[in-house]
């Protein structure tokens, strides 16, 4: 009976009923706050007092139009359903087809944004920080900066660790865990404790690939990378009334994840310039200002808190990765950072604690960590070379000299060094490259990885230390030094 009444009802009924129930669908898709980073975000107001950067809609996004079936994703404009339907599909299908081209990432979302660039010196400077990667002037750098042969072979052997340890299955294919025996290749040992902070670990491992200048678009990675960020923006939790995106993963990284995932998808997208990627980019950055602790201006675990020195140095190097890619920044949120840095720094500037000031609380082996990162958020903003309180930060972590047992550390005092530059570069370098090195596991199962120490590592497990170890040895070519030949004095890089 159904099918006689099929065979027999006029097309224009048929149109009716298919179109309505096509517009029901989309009605619920958009009663839903909290979905992933893939469908149209309206402009509105945020809840809360602090104001969040605004950008437009490109006038050529484009909708799915049809269904498709999730191991194939075929064309922009239907990957995004692709992606809602079965996230899980993407990243064994990339990883698994390594001869085929990598496709465009604006598969991975349906906004199209347009660039909008900072104008004058800044942007000029802010750009130039990541040319380095292109490999064109990688080997200029490695030459002139102190890497070696051994260094950037440790770098190779890293990274095809890292992507020997992304994920093929599970809930988040083409992502990576701390726990690196999810990702199935046999025995292993020193896995991490944070299982669940894979956007966290995500993150961490993206890093050093897009550090030696692979992406997306180009690189023997690009499937690695492509199946990374896929795994991320699928993961990002979305507000569409106050406009932000969020990566917390309470309650083992909180902002640690959002602010780590923030550096990623922003230097993919400053190395490409791939439009696709704005959209995740701003909403991460206005997330970034909405989590800003009013009062005291640093950040925390959860949104709003009074801050820790820990999170605003990934969080500050969140922000400067998004102005890298041309994202502009509200006056507010870098005298908010500054007024942070004043109190914990103590009263020179030279060192700084975890929260404020208080040497009897802090421990020594905290204030190493700590004070690199408060000297490297001072570098980044604005203070210059001939600054007293840079300069005796400086000849303070040089004395400390490199710590092997403490990658988080080394990892923050290794950036400082590089930036501020000779002769207090070439002694830190001549004191950390080669022992490093030698630390990298060169046989079995677990090649091109390094075995973690200290506390922080030992949670993060290997995949932890082995994505440090990786970014210091990319400490060459990574960023360009702020104060070095072709860069800005550091008065012109302000935050």
């Amino acid at each position: 009976m159904s099918s006689r009444l099929l065979r027999t009802a006029p097309s224009w009924l048929l149109s009716l009923v298919l179109h309505a129930f096509l517009l029901c669908v989309l009605a619920l898709m958009r009663l839903d706050p909290s979905s992933p980073n893939l469908g149209l975000l309206r402009l509105g107001a945020d809840p809360s007092p602090v104001e969040l950067q605004e950008f437009s809609i490109g006038a050529d996004a484009q909708q799915p139009q049809e269904p498709i079936q999730p191991a194939q994703p075929t064309s922009p404009s239907s990957v995004v359903q692709w992606l809602s339907e079965s996230a899980s599909a993407i990243a064994p299908t990339l990883l698994e087809d390594a001869g085929q081209p990598a496709p465009p990432l604006e598969q991975l979302t349906n906004q199209i944004m347009p660039r909008t660039l900072l104008d004058g010196t800044l942007a000029q400077a802010l750009s130039n920080q990541l040319s380095g990667r292109s490999s064109q002037d990688r080997q200029q750098l490695l030459n002139r900066y102190g890497g070696s042969a051994d260094s950037e072979r440790a770098v190779q052997l890293a990274l095809a660790w890292l992507a020997k340890h992304q994920l093929r299955g599970g809930h988040k294919p083409g992502g990576w865990s701390f726990d690196h025996r999810l990702a199935g290749r046999g025995p292993t040992s020193e896995f991490g404790m944070l299982a669940d902070a894979t956007n966290a670990a995500t993150a961490m491992a993206l890093l050093p690939f897009l550090g030696a200048g692979h992406t997306h678009q180009q690189g023997q990675y690009r499937h690695v990378v492509t199946a990374g960020l896929s795994s991320l923006i699928a993961s990002m939790s979305v507000n569409q009334s106050a406009n932000y995106g969020s990566w917390l993963e309470p309650p083992v990284a909180w902002m640690y994840s959002h602010a780590l995932a923030t550096i990623a998808v922003s230097e993919a997208y400053a190395l490409t310039q791939d439009q696709a990627l704005k959209l995740p980019v701003q909403q991460a950055v206005n997330f970034l200002i909405y989590a800003q602790d009013p009062h005291g201006g640093g950040w925390r675990y959860e949104p709003r808190q009074p801050g820790d020195t820990s999170v605003v140095g990934w969080c500050i190097m969140g922000l400067k990765s998004a102005q890298m890619a041309g994202i502009g920044l509200p006056p507010h949120v870098t005298h908010q950072a500054g007024r942070f840095l004043d109190q914990a720094g103590n009263s020179d500037g030279t060192m700084y604690g975890y929260m404020a000031w208080s040497p009897s609380v802090d421990s020594q082996h905290r204030f190493d960590a700590t004070t690199a990162i408060g000297l490297l958020c001072r570098m980044y903003s604005g203070w210059n070379k001939s600054h007293p309180s840079l300069q005796k930060g400086v000849q303070y972590l040089e004395q400390l000299g490199p710590q092997l047992d403490n990658l988080y550390y080394t990892y923050y005092a290794t950036q400082v060094m590089r930036h501020y530059g000779s002769p207090h570069w070439e002694n830190w370098n001549s004191r950390l490259r080669d022992a490093l090195i030698a630390k990298q596991v060169k046989d079995g199962r677990d090649a091109g990885s390094w075995v973690p120490e200290g506390l922080d590592s030992r949670e993060g497990g290997r995949l932890y230390q082995t994505a440090l170890a990786t970014m210091i040895l990319e400490i060459y070519y990574r960023h360009l030094p702020l104060y070095g030949e072709g860069s800005t004095s550091g008065d012109d890089f302000e935050l």
